[in-house]
């Protein structure tokens, strides 16, 4: 069978391939840390599974959903006025299988072939296979370290802001933890009006910062509204990776699109998964801040403890991960990777797998308790890999 090149221009999935070589130094008896995939172990809460269980119950769940509740649109209405202070309609909301999967398709909803996409990098894979799955062509915006890893709109060359059709920024930032500011996106809005440019906001981890800043969602700032859309995930704030819990949020037009197309590959939100979204959205926050403390924790027990054993690692500024640089003595992020898990049994991903951009860093997931971390810390210590190569 001949595969089409797209799928064939994939990359492989860098999961799937560190989980093997854990999976055999396990079964030699080898301890692991495994801070690789962003999956919270902090438990979902009781009162958003029970309303799952209650509406699986119902024989009537159990059909084709075709559109969503006017329930489930309008706690995402209420939430977004009472956490972020944005007021929006019912009609500006629709619900995806999970950002992943959103912005996955949102590519094939803006986008002809050969037009142009503008991408952070590093940046999560997901926008990388949207733009080609679209055949549009792609420029990459540097998230670097002079720049806080933050967007730079003023580098961006006037003849690829003059051809975008549509711009992704990801703050709170997976992998590199920086945390936009509102200067960053004033400054990215009016890029956007100036270039006629789509913004298309990832909003994962808008309840994780920390070092007592707060976070909220780029609709909030003033002309937003005009020129953007966000994914909106339940994933990481409460505990539902699984569930696939996503809206897409801002302009009626881009929702309404979006929605058309989704139409086309997907029934719906399943009646019960809709449930727990309302569950978890009507429901009580407090969780929510004490989960972001541990987090601060965890993320204190890993940058800290690498500074005192020699790696210079920045502190993240939020979401679940930490984006360290490599090695000197290395040049490659993911034989560094591959050394590291053989040598500590500490496993993180390579920057290679984040855009070209990534390489020479790795990512931390802060997956473990404290305790753990500093264990692994140790071990890293005891291996030597940060002296010897």
């Amino acid at each position: 069978m001949e595969f089409s090149k797209l799928v064939n221009g994939l990359d492989d999935e860098i999961f799937a391939a560190l989980n093997d070589r854990k999976v055999e130094l396990e079964a030699e008896g080898k301890t692991i840390y495994n801070l690789s995939v962003g999956t919270p172990d902090f438990p979902t809460p009781p009162h958003i599974r029970e309303a799952l269980i209650d509406a699986a119950k119902d024989p009537a769940s159990w059909k084709y959903t075709l559109r969503d509740m006017p329930e489930t649109l309008e706690a995402v209405v209420n939430y977004y006025h009472d956490r972020y202070h944005v007021d929006i309609t019912p009609d500006m909301v629709t619900s995806c299988n999970g950002s992943q999967d959103g912005l996955g398709h949102i590519g094939m909803v803006l986008c002809n072939p050969g037009d142009l996409v503008l991408l952070p990098s590093p940046c999560y894979p997901a926008f990388i296979t949207s733009a080609r799955m679209a055949q549009a062509e792609i420029y990459y915006y540097p998230m670097a370290k002079e720049h806080n890893f933050l967007p730079y709109v003023k580098d961006i060359p006037e003849d690829a802001a003059r051809r975008a059709k549509y711009m992704v920024v990801s703050l709170p930032s997976n992998p590199t933890g920086s945390v936009g500011t509102p200067e960053v996106y004033e400054e990215i809005i009016a890029f956007a009006k100036k270039y006629d440019i789509l913004i298309v906001h990832d909003n994962a981890y808008s309840d994780i910062v920390f070092d007592g800043v707060t976070c909220g969602s780029f609709l909030q700032y003033e002309g937003a509204m005009d020129i953007g859309v966000e994914f909106f995930s339940l994933s990481k704030s409460f505990n539902v990776t699984g569930a696939r819990l996503s809206f897409l949020v801002g302009r009626k037009d881009v929702v309404a699109a979006f929605r058309k197309l989704h139409s086309q590959t997907d029934f719906g939100m399943f009646y019960p998964l809709q449930k727990a979204a309302v569950a978890a959205l009507t429901g009580p926050r407090d969780m929510v801040k004490e989960q972001c403390a541990l987090y601060q924790e965890r993320r204190d027990a890993l940058c800290g403890g690498l500074r005192s054993i020699g790696w210079d690692c920045p502190d993240s500024h939020g979401t679940l991960f930490v984006w360290a640089p490599i090695p000197a003595s290395y040049t490659s992020s993911m034989n560094f990777c591959l050394d590291l898990m053989e040598k500590a049994g500490v496993i993180c991903t390579p920057g290679s797998s984040f855009g070209p951009l990534g390489e020479g860093y790795v990512r931390f997931a802060l997956v473990l308790p404290p305790a753990r971390i500093k264990e692994a810390v140790q071990a890293i210590a005891h291996s030597g890999i940060l002296s010897s190569h």
